[in-house]
C-alpha cells in the first residue's frame, strides 16, 4: 500500500505514463504477425481480441512517447508505419470501414462485431495525428485509408443521418440522430476528397437543450455519459470555436462535466461511491460487467443502469474542461483508494455500493486512451496542435461554418 500521498498533477504524470505503457505492452509487437500493431481491447478477458479504437489511441501514445522521450522517433515511426500496413494489407474492410473487434493475431472479425463507423472514426483520427506528426509515407498511407472511407454508404439518405451500426448479418440499424461523440464524423465526412457527405447532415441531428440545477442550456446526449462530450474533443481543438448557429461545443462540454458532478453530489445519498470528489459517470466495467449506459442528467435515458460504479477516466477525460474539480477527484481516487491503482494507472472502475468495496481488474483501451490524450492536451496541447494541422480537418470545420469567437480565451474551471 502506498504511504506517500500525491498531488493532482503528479498523479496525472503517473497516469500518463501508465496509459502509454498500456498501448505499448498490450500490443502485438510481432513483426511477422498479420496483426502487427493491433492493440488489445482490454487487459484481462479475451486477450486475443483487439479493437480498432485502441489502435487509434495507440497512434497518439507513440506521438506522446516520442515527445516525452519514452521511445525513439525511429522505433515509433516503424511501429506506426507497420500498423498502417496491417490495415492496408491484412484487415478486412467494407467500404473503408473496419470491424470494431478483431483477432490480435489474424486480423479476423471477433464476436460477430459490427462494422463500426465511430470506431473507424477514432482509428482514422489517430492515424491523421500520426500522419501530421511523422509525415512521409505515414501521411501517405493515412491519406489512402482516409480516402477509402465511403461515408455515403453509411448514410441513410432519407433521414440524412449516419446509421448507428452495420453488420453483415443484420444490415444497418439505428441512427446518429442526436448530439454525441460523433462530431468528428461530420468534420471528416464533409471534407472527404473521394466520398464527401452532404453538409446538411450536421444540421439533421437534434441539438436539444436542458438545464440541470443551476447549469443552463446543456445540449445533452442520450445517456448523459461523459465520454460523449469528450471523444471528438480529444482530437479537435474546439476551444474558441462556434458553429454557424453559435454553438460552442467546448463550452457545452464544460457544462456537461459540471452537471455530471452535480448529479453525483445530488445522488450521493443513493450511492455511497458518488460524491463531490467521486464523479464522472461514463461507460466502464462494473460489478455486473461492462455497461455503456452509466450516465448523468440531463439525459433521455432513465439511468437505470447506474449502480454506484464510477470510472476514473470520467474525471481524467474532463481535465481540460474542469481542471480543479478533476484534480480533486483524481487525488481522491489515488490517495484514498490504493486498490484502484495498477501498473497501467487507474483501473477501469470501482464501486462501494455492493457490500465489500469492488475494484475492476480490467484496463480498457478506450478508457486509457481518452485519459492519456486529454492529460497530454492539458499539459502541452500536443494532440490538438498536430491534429489541427491537417488540411481535411480544417476544410471540414470551414465547410460546417465553424469560426473563431471574438473572445478566444475561455476560463477552465
Amino acid at each position: 500500500m502506498r504511504i506517500l500521498k500525491c498531488k493532482g498533477e503528479e498523479i496525472l504524470k503517473k497516469e500518463l505514463k501508465g496509459d502509454y505503457n498500456f498501448f505499448i505492452k498490450e500490443a502485438n509487437n510481432n513483426k511477422n504477425s498479420k496483426g502487427y500493431g493491433l492493440i488489445r481491447d482490454k487487459t484481462e478477458l479475451s486477450k486475443h481480441v483487439a479493437s480498432i479504437a485502441s489502435v487509434g489511441y495507440g497512434f497518439a501514445a507513440l506521438v506522446i512517447g516520442v515527445e516525452r522521450k519514452w521511445i525513439t522517433y525511429e522505433k515509433a515511426y516503424e511501429r506506426v508505419n507497420g500498423t498502417l500496413d496491417t490495415f492496408l494489407n491484412n484487415m478486412e474492410s467494407i467500404n473503408g470501414f473496419f470491424h470494431h473487434f478483431i483477432n490480435i493475431n489474424t486480423c479476423k472479425r471477433e464476436w460477430n462485431s459490427e462494422v463500426s463507423i465511430i470506431d473507424t472514426g477514432i482509428f482514422i483520427c489517430g492515424a491523421i495525428l500520426a500522419g501530421e506528426y511523422f509525415g512521409g509515407e505515414i501521411k501517405e498511407k493515412t491519406n489512402k485509408l482516409y480516402k477509402q472511407i465511403n461515408w455515403n454508404w453509411y448514410t441513410d439518405k432519407d433521414l440524412n443521418q449516419f446509421y448507428m451500426g452495420y453488420s453483415e448479418e443484420r444490415g444497418f440499424w439505428g441512427h446518429w440522430d442526436m448530439y454525441a461523440e460523433q462530431l468528428m464524423l461530420y468534420i471528416l465526412g464533409v471534407s472527404s476528397p473521394t466520398h464527401p457527405i452532404n453538409i446538411t447532415m450536421y444540421d439533421c441531428i437534434k441539438k436539444e437543450k436542458k438545464d440541470y440545477l443551476a447549469i443552463k442550456d446543456i445540449i445533452y446526449t442520450y445517456c448523459g455519459t461523459l465520454f460523449t462530450y469528450q471523444y471528438s474533443h480529444a482530437w479537435i481543438d474546439f476551444r474558441g470555436l462556434k458553429d454557424k448557429d453559435g454553438v460552442n461545443w467546448f463550452d457545452n462540454s464544460i457544462k456537461a462535466t459540471l452537471a455530471n458532478r452535480e448529479y453525483c453530489i445530488k445522488n450521493s445519498d443513493r450511492f455511497k461511491t458518488f460524491g463531490k470528489d467521486s464523479w464522472g459517470l461514463t461507460p466502464c466495467v462494473g460489478p455486473r460487467g461492462y455497461s455503456g449506459e452509466f450516465g448523468a442528467m440531463p439525459a433521455i435515458s432513465n439511468l437505470e443502469e447506474n449502480d454506484g460504479t464510477i470510472s476514473p477516466c470520467g474525471a481524467l477525460g474532463s481535465i481540460v474542461f474542469a481542471k480543479e474539480l478533476s484534480l480533486s477527484a483524481i487525488e481522491n481516487y489515488y490517495n484514498n483508494f490504493p486498490k484502484l491503482w495498477c501498473k497501467y494507472g487507474f483501473r477501469d472502475g470501482y464501486n462501494l455500493d455492493i457490500g465489500k468495496p469492488w475494484y475492476s481488474k480490467e484496463c480498457i483501451g478506450i478508457d486509457k486512451g481518452i485519459s492519456m490524450v486529454m492529460i497530454e492536451n492539458y499539459f502541452t496541447g500536443l494532440i490538438w496542435e498536430y491534429f489541427m494541422k491537417n488540411e481535411y480537418v480544417n476544410k471540414g470545420l470551414k465547410l460546417l461554418g465553424f469560426t473563431k469567437e471574438k473572445e478566444d480565451v475561455k476560463v477552465i474551471i
